[in-house]
């Protein structure tokens, strides 16, 4: 308890000559009010401890700052105003970012890609297609990896195709050939096209499997190119590997398993040349037959429209560089948004010649605002 004695040092007036009411001294006197007193002041200094460091009784403690104290250097721009506004929801920016003229690796692409072509358009990759060889798919042949049918009956065509849902629109679509011989043109059609196109591969090529895993990773489906006799061989010769016109059904057959077996992941076959080898019953029986056993589709350039097979097909309604103009192009690419029109949908074809890289790129930017649906080739495809 306290006492008088103790107090009075405690409240002595300054040598001013002030001198406390008479009355405050007798409250000031009572040793209740004095303890009174000392208990009013610990709790007032309590909480300012409180205020400055937080609750105590929290798991960490909190500081305060002001924000008029922070440097503009030590946040980005606008957070000191976020947070004195009090806002809950996060500040959304526009950023310019810069893309490395380099593509992607097949095991960098993930999630969801957006790509704003040059006017604006957008084209979305939903997701890269799924790496392959997918299980249950290929079977190891003398050469290499066959495609095969999987247990469930689901076929290679099925398994490595675009996925695709209608809107209603007429659909139009393009395969893009030639690719792999030439690195420069190969990484263009890549990068700069949008996935929905389709990608055909020579089977010729160095690091075809390379190619192919990074346009599916892409978005890209992907046809393998037969080389078949043209009317002029031998002066024009698709390689050791030909199909052949008047060749023996087995021996059609072997060298087209050589052909499927330089990789995986396409979804089907496209013709090289041919113009002789498609008008002979021999060699497109037994080809397609190779084909039926194998699971895979058929989209030819327009020389075989009239051939079915027993396979999932589709023919090109044009060749659209056989003229290697922009002029000539875009009419091209006009031609094939007529014939959607008219029959629901239309598939051209194309070879990766610079131009014809850059003007398909700059046709596929506004195909769908004039009210037709980019589609990727296997899905123009029908069993005949």
């Amino acid at each position: 308890m306290f006492s008088k004695k103790n107090l009075s040092p405690a409240i002595a007036a300054p040598s001013s000559g002030f001198r406390a009411p008479e009355a405050l001294m007798r409250v000031l006197s009572n040793p209740y009010a004095g303890a009174g007193a000392a208990a009013g002041l610990f709790v007032v200094t309590l909480l300012i401890v409180i205020a400055l460091i937080g609750d105590p009784a929290a798991s960490s403690p909190v500081v305060r700052l002001s924000l008029a104290k922070i440097s503009a250097d030590a946040a980005p721009e606008g957070w000191r105003e976020a947070l004195a506004n009090g806002s809950t929801n996060p500040a959304v920016t526009e950023d310019i970012f810069r893309l490395s003229e380099t593509p992607i690796g097949a095991g960098d692409a993930i999630g969801q890609a957006t790509i704003t072509m040059a006017g604006g358009q957008a084209f979305h990759a939903a997701d890269p297609l799924a790496p392959a060889p997918l299980a249950g798919f290929h079977v190891q042949g003398p050469s290499g990896p066959l495609p095969i049918i999987a247990a469930n009956g689901k076929t290679p065509a099925e398994a490595y195709a675009r996925p695709f849902v209608s809107n209603g629109r007429p659909k139009v679509a393009l395969v893009i050939g030639g690719l792999g011989l030439n690195a420069s043109a190969t990484r263009q059609a890549i990068d700069t096209l949008p996935p929905e196109i389709t990608l055909s591969f020579v089977p010729y090529s160095d690091g075809l499997q390379g190619w192919i895993d990074l346009a599916r990773a892409a978005g890209h489906e992907v046809l393998l190119e037969t080389p078949m006799e043209p009317n002029d061989y031998p002066e024009n010769d698709p390689g050791p590997y030909t199909l052949m016109a008047n060749a023996p059904g087995p021996e059609t057959v072997k060298k087209l398993e050589w052909v499927l077996s330089r990789a995986t992941g396409y979804f089907g076959v496209t013709n090289y040349l041919g113009s002789r080898f498609l008008t002979s019953d021999t060699g497109m029986n037994a080809f397609a037959g190779g084909l039926r056993g194998r699971g895979l589709a058929f989209v030819d350039d327009g020389q075989a429209a009239r051939r079915g097979g027993g396979v999932p097909r589709a023919s090109a309604l044009r060749i659209i560089d056989e003229q290697l103009s922009d002029q000539a192009i875009d009419q091209q690419l006009l031609a094939i948004e007529a014939g959607a029109l008219q029959h629901g949908q239309a598939l051209g074809s194309g070879f990766a010649y610079p131009v014809t890289l850059s003007q398909v790129a700059k046709w596929a930017e506004s195909v769908e605002s004039r009210g037709y649906q980019l589609a990727p080739a296997s899905a123009l495809t029908q069993r005949r």
